[in-house]
C-alpha cells in the first residue's frame, strides 16, 4: 500500500486510527533486566517463531516482583506485539503474557478488531513502516506514528473470513516454499555427494599425499598490528574474508606498510594460490586468491601454487566431506577450533597427474553450474511466492477477498 493511490474499498468497510481500534500502545521500558531467575518470560526478536509468541527460547524469564521494582511493563494476551526499530513491520501475537525489550511496541485491540487480523494488517504495512521511520543508523518508528496510522476496518466477522481465507492462502504457500527449500538442501547434498564419490577413487596413477609433498604451504601472521585508515593502508585479510564463493575484502581491514612488509615475508600471497580459514567457526573454509591486489593475511593458512597441481581441483577437495572431516578430526582448541601449520602440512591430498586433475576440474565445473542454475531457479521461486504473499495481502486489505461491494476510496495508510 502507497501514500495517496486510490484504492477501491467496500462500502461497509470504514477507515480508521489504530488509536481507535486499540486500547492502549504499550512501550518497554530501556533498561534492561539484570536477572533472570522468575517464570514470566523475558523476549526477544529472536523469540519470533511464527505468529504467536509466548516464551523465551532462552528461558529468559523475570519474577513478579522486578516487574513491579523496575518496572518492566507486561503484554497482555492477544496483544500484537510489533517490531518498532530496525526489522520494522516484524509482528506477532501474544499469547502467554511477558515482558518484551525496546525492540516494540505493544498495539492491544479493542473488541471491533480480532487480534490476527491486526496481525496480518501490521505485517502487510511492513514497507510503508520502513519508509516513514526516521534515524540515520538504526530506523525507529515513534508511538504518535502508530497511533496515527490509518487502516482499513471492516466488520468483525468479515475480518475473521479475512483471516481465514489468509491462513488457507498462507499455508499453501508456506508449504510451497519448505519443499522448495527442501529441494535446495538435496542439491547442496548431491553436490557434496559427488565430491565425495569422485575424490574416493583409487584408481590406476591415484596416490595419497601430504599437501607439503605438492606444494609449499605456510600460514599467516597471528599478530594483531594497529589498524590505518584505508587510504593510507595494505587490506588485512583475516579467515573472516574467505567465504564460499571466494576471497571477500568488503569487511577487510588495513594496516601500514611497514606493517605489512613484515607480514609479506613470511607469507607471500600472490594470485592463484589458495587461501585456508585456520580459525573460527568457517574454519576449513578454502578459496582461489582470484583478486592481484596486495595484501597481507591473519589466522589464514597459505597454499602456494605451481605447475604440480591444479589450483580448482585442490580447492574442490578442500571443499569436499572427506577434507571437511579431517579438519575437524584435527582442529584443538574448545571456544573457536584451530587447525595449526603443522596438520595442514600434513593433510592427506588424493593426487594424480595434471592432465587427470583437469579432467576432474571440468567435470566438477559442469555440475557446480547445472547445480548453481538450479538453486538459482529455486530462489526465484521463493521470491516469487513471497511477491504472491504481498500481492494477497493487498487484495485482503483493498476488500478483494470479501464478497462485499466496493467504493472508490484514498489509500487508508497515513500518518
Amino acid at each position: 500500500m502507497k501514500k495517496g493511490v486510490a484504492m477501491s474499498l467496500p462500502k461497509s468497510w470504514g477507515v480508521k486510527k489504530l488509536s481507535e481500534v486499540c486500547e492502549r500502545f504499550i512501550v518497554p521500558q530501556r533498561d534492561k533486566p539484570k536477572e533472570f531467575n522468575g517464570t514470566v518470560p523475558w523476549c526477544r526478536i529472536e523469540d519470533f517463531d511464527g505468529r504467536y509468541l509466548y516464551k523465551s527460547k532462552s528461558d529468559k524469564c523475570v519474577t513478579e516482583e522486578l516487574i513491579q521494582s523496575m518496572p518492566l511493563r507486561v503484554f497482555p494476551v492477544n496483544t500484537v506485539i510489533v517490531s518498532c526499530s530496525a526489522d520494522l513491520g516484524r509482528c506477532a501475537i501474544i499469547k502467554e503474557p511477558l515482558v518484551t525489550n525496546q525492540t516494540f511496541i505493544g498495539l492491544v485491540p479493542k473488541d471491533e478488531i480480532y487480534p490476527e487480523y491486526l496481525y496480518y494488517l501490521m505485517g502487510s504495512m511492513a514497507e510503508y513502516l520502513n519508509k516513514i521511520a526516521t534515524g540515520a543508523t538504526i530506523k525507529y518508528l515513534s508511538k504518535k506514528k502508530f497511533q496515527n496510522l490509518e487502516a482499513p476496518i471492516p466488520q468483525l466477522s468479515e475480518q475473521k473470513q479475512i483471516v481465514a481465507t489468509l491462513d488457507e492462502a498462507f499455508a499453501a504457500i508456506d508449504k510451497a516454499q519448505a519443499n522448495i527449500e527442501k529441494n535446495i538442501e538435496n542439491a547442496a547434498a548431491l553436490f557434496q555427494s559427488k565430491l565425495n564419490e569422485i575424490f574416493s577413487q583409487e584408481g590406476d596413477g591415484w596416490e595419497k599425499k601430504n599437501l607439503n609433498e605438492i606444494c609449499e604451504v605456510k600460514d599467516g601472521t597471528h599478530n594483531s598490528p594497529k589498524y590505518v585508515d584505508e587510504k593510507d593502508g595494505i587490506p588485512f585479510v583475516t579467515q573472516k574474508n574467505i567465504l564460499d564463493e571466494g576471497l571477500s575484502f568488503e569487511s577487510a581491514k588495513f594496516i601500514s606498510e611497514s606493517d605489512h612488509e613484515g607480514f609479506y615475508k613470511r607469507s607471500n600471497v600472490a594470485y592463484q594460490d589458495i587461501l585456508f580459514a585456520m580459525i573460527g567457526a568457517n574454519r576449513g573454509m578454502a578459496c582461489i586468491v582470484d583478486d592481484k591486489r596486495t595484501f597481507s593475511i591473519k589466522n589464514v593458512g597459505l597454499i602456494k601454487s605451481n605447475e604440480n597441481y591444479s589450483p580448482k581441483y585442490l580447492l574442490y577437495y578442500l571443499k569436499s566431506p572427506l577434507a571437511k572431516k579431517y579438519v575437524d578430526e584435527n582442529s584443538s582448541g574448545s571456544a573457536q577450533g584451530f587447525i595449526g601449520l603443522g596438520k595442514l602440512r600434513a593433510f592427506p591430498i588424493p593426487y594424480t597427474d595434471i592432465e587427470m586433475q583437469r579432467k576432474i576440474e571440468s567435470q566438477i565445473e559442469s555440475l557446480n553450474e547445472f547445480i548453481i542454475s538450479t538453486v538459482s531457479a529455486y530462489n526465484q521461486k521463493l521470491t516469487n511466492l513471497e511477491d504472491l504473499k504481498k500481492s494477497i495481502l493487498q487484495k485482503a486489505f483493498s476488500g478483494e477477498l470479501t464478497s462485499a461491494g466496493s467504493v472508490p476510496r484514498q489509500n487508508p495508510v497515513s500518518v
